[in-house]
């Protein structure tokens, strides 16, 4: 059954992602010379493609305290991909707003109807 408390859990969680793969790509970018420096990032796959388990319980599991991953495999880090990953990232904020203002919006539908 459909559950536009569920939804709106959800949307908040993929909003969390979307902020820590922001941080993560902003560091990535500041440390673009710094030696040593392990790129970090996160893919939403990894956490959203299975259907079967709830997505709470895949990021505990994986994530622990914090979404940042650090790739296994020392790679350099090249601005372009890095900005070019901001703007998507970007774009999928802009999604998760407006889905949370139309959950939200919802919710004051049924509210004023059941007046």
């Amino acid at each position: 059954m459909y559950s536009t408390l569920d939804s709106m859990g959800r949307v908040n969680l993929m909003m969390d992602l979307i902020t820590q793969k922001q941080r993560a790509l902003g560091s990535n970018i500041a440390n673009v010379d710094t030696p040593g420096y392990v790129r970090r990032d996160i893919d939403f796959a990894d956490y959203l493609g299975t259907l079967g388990n709830p997505i709470e319980t895949k990021l505990s599991q994986r994530l622990g305290p914090s979404a940042v991953i650090e790739q296994k495999k020392r790679e350099e880090i090249e601005p372009a991909k890095e900005l070019f990953e901001l703007q998507q990232n970007s774009l999928l904020y802009t999604m998760a707003t407006r889905r949370m203002s139309n959950i939200i919006t919802e919710m004051k539908t049924v509210i004023n109807v059941g007046k």
